[in-house]
C-alpha cells in the first residue's frame, strides 16, 4: 500500500481524534417560546396583548381619519356652502324680526314664543314696581338646560347724540 500525502493527512487527523478525551453532557431541549417553558410566559402575553392593542387603536385611528376627511370634503361642496349661507340669512331675518317686534314703538308685542331646533324660546315685556320695563328672554334647550336673558327697554342712548355737544351748540366759533 503506497501512501500518499493525502492519506498520510487524513490518518493523522483520525489518530488526533481518536486519541484525544472526548468531553460530552447530556442534550437537554428547552423551548425558546415563553408559551411552552412557562419562563416568562407573564411577560411575553402581555407584549402579545400590547401589539395587537397598538394595531386595534391605528386601525381604529385610520378609520376615524377616513371618516373625517369624508366629512370635511362633503362640509365643502358649493351646494353645503350654500345651504350654510341661507340658514344664516334665514336665522338672521328671524332674528332681526323679532327684535323689531319685542322693540317696536306703535304696538309693541308683549309676549312670544317660538321653538326652534327642538329649542323653546319665550319672550315677554315685564314692567317693574318703579315703571321701568324690561324684556325677559327664556331659551329652554332640547336638555333641558335654561338660559334667561333680561333686556332693559328704553334705557341707554343707542344711535343718539345725547351728552354730546355740536358745533353750533358750544356757545362760540361755529359759522352760523
Amino acid at each position: 500500500m503506497k501512501l500518499t500525502t493525502n492519506n498520510i493527512i487524513a490518518l493523522s487527523i483520525f489518530f488526533m481524534f481518536a486519541v484525544a478525551p472526548i468531553f460530552a453532557d447530556e442534550i437537554k431541549h428547552k423551548f425558546g417560546n415563553p408559551s411552552f417553558s412557562k419562563q416568562g410566559q407573564g411577560a411575553h402575553y402581555l407584549t402579545i396583548e400590547n401589539q395587537e392593542f397598538s394595531r386595534k387603536e391605528q386601525i381604529e385611528d385610520a378609520l376615524e381619519s377616513a371618516r373625517k376627511s369624508a366629512e370635511r370634503e362633503a362640509d365643502n361642496t358649493t351646494l353645503a356652502k350654500f345651504i350654510r349661507n341661507l340658514e344664516s340669512r334665514i336665522y338672521a331675518q328671524m332674528a332681526k324680526q323679532l327684535v323689531e317686534s319685542m322693540f317696536q314703538n306703535d304696538n309693541p308685542v308683549r309676549f312670544g314664543s317660538f321653538v326652534l331646533e327642538g329649542s323653546t324660546i319665550t319672550y315677554e315685556v315685564i314692567t317693574r314696581d318703579n315703571g321701568e320695563e324690561y324684556i325677559k328672554l327664556t331659551i329652554i334647550g332640547e336638555d333641558g338646560t335654561e338660559t334667561i336673558l333680561e333686556i332693559p327697554v328704553g334705557a341707554g342712548n343707542f344711535g343718539s347724540d345725547y351728552g354730546r355737544e355740536t358745533p353750533d351748540d358750544d356757545g362760540g366759533g361755529g359759522d352760523g
